[in-house]
């Protein structure tokens, strides 16, 4: 126990000095990208726009005929997608013969308060598409969004059905009628008066905002648990170095732009516009009905961001007849980094990809 104890003021430390530079992200100008760490995929920027960059990634030996846009969250840096060899989503695609391109949205800033679901959507989004069917010389892409990414792609999809051959969705927060998804929970606490006061205050949603919403759902964790785990496993090499990565990504809040954090707090976790096809995104309606194209919906079995009940009556309210749901047995993170999810569930999207590209 005393040995413990001795160990632990470093970790404390260390977490301490990673919290504060968190919280210090949403009081500043946009996130320093030059802080991300070294990719492990080779990727080149092919198009940059509005508050997007484009990031492509070679497919390894012949391509598959149709390009994969993955569409990650716009809360946190994307290196989550790409951290080690062996736990990286765009190594695995890559390996299964796809061109890849991941979104990496530039965080906002001050003068960007009044970006929503409208600019995200039909005009990052849709640039990004129009850039990777033009680079790929071809009229359709397939998408799969990740979180709030998913939550991106599956507007985008409804409003622009003809340019999606195929809809991947992962922990997608979709139904808020469920009561079981903590973070959205706690979103749906504030009323509308509080939560125009933090955009009148800051222009944008600080990132220690959302932060402080994350840490909350698991305290005891965040604040000792994942160290006694590091002290226990010290002396494994690669899980220091898996534990420094996923804490620098954990660190990693960017702020979100104000008008959306009030689209998605009011219309989407506080009144469930979007399952009732009442969203209105551009003066459009948001019809789910409209998604005819094959959808293949990822769902963490024990995921305590987005519960599975938020994700998984996606199926029911699209127009699809080639869909399906993947309940697999991991976390919200887990689903993307976890060694079992790169040995079982990402070689089943990519079976997956490849029979419907």
């Amino acid at each position: 126990m005393l040995s413990l104890l001795s160990h632990l003021p470093q970790y404390w430390t260390d977490g301490a000095i990673r919290y504060l530079d968190g919280l210090r992200r949403g009081l500043t100008e946009p996130f320093p990208l030059r802080e991300d760490p070294p990719p492990v995929t080779p990727y080149e920027v092919v198009y940059e726009g509005g508050k997007v960059r484009l990031r492509y990634y070679r497919a390894e030996g012949k391509p598959q005929p149709t390009p994969l846009v993955l569409v990650y969250a716009l809360i946190k840096r994307p290196f989550i997608l790409d951290l080690l060899p062996g736990k990286s989503v765009v190594q695995s695609l890559v390996q299964h013969g796809f061109n890849v391109y991941l979104t990496d949205w530039i965080p906002p800033s001050r003068s960007d308060t009044w970006r929503g679901f409208d600019a995200y959507v039909n005009g990052d989004l849709a640039n990004v598409v129009r850039a990777v069917e033009i680079r790929e010389d071809t009229d359709q892409v397939s998408l799969l969004g990740y979180c709030f990414g998913g939550l991106l792609t599956t507007i985008y999809t409804a409003l622009y059905p003809e340019q999606v051959k195929n809809l991947l969705t992962l922990a997608v927060p979709l139904d808020m009628s469920t009561q079981q998804i903590p973070l959205f929970t706690l979103m749906n606490q504030f009323s509308f008066e509080t939560i125009d006061l933090i955009t009148a205050i800051y222009g944008n949603c600080p990132a220690w905002f959302v932060k402080a919403g994350f840490s909350a759902m698991s305290p005891v964790h965040h604040g000792l648990d994942k160290y006694v785990s590091l002290y226990r496993s010290r002396e494994r090499e690669d899980y220091v170095r898996m534990f420094d990565l996923f804490e620098r990504w954990m660190n990693s809040d960017v702020p979100l732009a104000g008008q959306i954090f009030l689209e998605v707090t009011k219309e989407i976790f506080q009144k469930n516009l979007l399952v009732q096809n009442r969203l209105q995104v551009g003066g459009k309606a948001v019809d789910l009905k409209r998604i005819t194209c094959p959808v293949l919906n990822v769902v963490a079995e024990h995921d305590d961001v987005v519960h599975p009940t938020s994700s998984l009556p996606l199926l029911e309210l699209i127009g699809s007849a080639d869909k399906a749901n993947v309940l697999f047995p991991a976390g919200h993170i887990g689903a993307a980094v976890s060694s079992a999810a790169q040995k079982k569930l990402w070689p089943q999207v990519g079976q997956w990809l490849q029979e419907h590209s």
